[in-house]
């Protein structure tokens, strides 16, 4: 059975077609044909709203089957985290992962569009591995926001990529090597 995952992209003019395709396909390349990769474009990707963008990621995640995986690049991931953190029904996820997502608050980024929310970890579903990746070389998201979201989300996972960029240098074969550790992990 195919393993479903849905990523969500960063912001930013045409990044869902020159950006991010690229770190969607080296999943695709890493994990092979017994994951699903869905990538849905992202509304006014150039000016990111966090309630424009979490309407779509609620109705994405609505189609996906149980034990789905979450990814969210950059201002995708601080969205789609926020997002499942206000949601009143929590679906059933396999695992939340977030890749060089900027931090919302206090010594991260400010912003008059989401807001702020110290205790993230206990607003996400209960049992659900949260994975956060952020490279040392990431001059958008500086590397300390991965500590930031680790005091707010304390049952994360921080893997921290040495040499990688914002865009962790296009290669997401830790990602899939977590993705593939996780699978292993539900087998009976």
């Amino acid at each position: 059975m195919t393993r479903q995952m849905l990523f969500i992209q960063g912001g930013g003019g045409d990044v869902h077609d020159a950006w991010d395709d690229k770190l969607v396909a080296s999943l695709e390349r890493e994990l092979g044909s017994d994951f699903e990769v869905r990538y849905p474009r992202m509304p006014d990707e150039h000016d990111p709203s966090f309630s424009k963008w979490k309407a779509v990621i609620g109705r994405e995640i609505a189609k996906l089957d149980d034990g789905a995986i979450l990814l969210g690049h950059s201002i995708g991931g601080t969205i789609l985290v926020h997002a499942l953190a206000e949601q009143v029904a929590k679906p059933r996820i396999g695992a939340i992962m977030l890749l060089s997502a900027p931090f919302i608050g206090e010594g991260g980024w400010p912003s008059d569009d989401i807001e702020p929310k110290p205790d993230l970890g206990v607003l996400l579903p209960d049992g659900v591995p949260v994975h956060l990746f952020h490279g040392s070389d990431d001059d958008t998201a500086p590397p300390a926001h991965a500590g930031l979201f680790a005091k707010a989300i304390p049952q994360a996972e921080v893997h921290r990529l040495p040499g990688r960029n914002h865009q962790l240098n296009n290669d997401l074969a830790e990602v899939a090597e977590v993705v593939r550790r996780l699978g292993r992990s539900k087998q009976p």
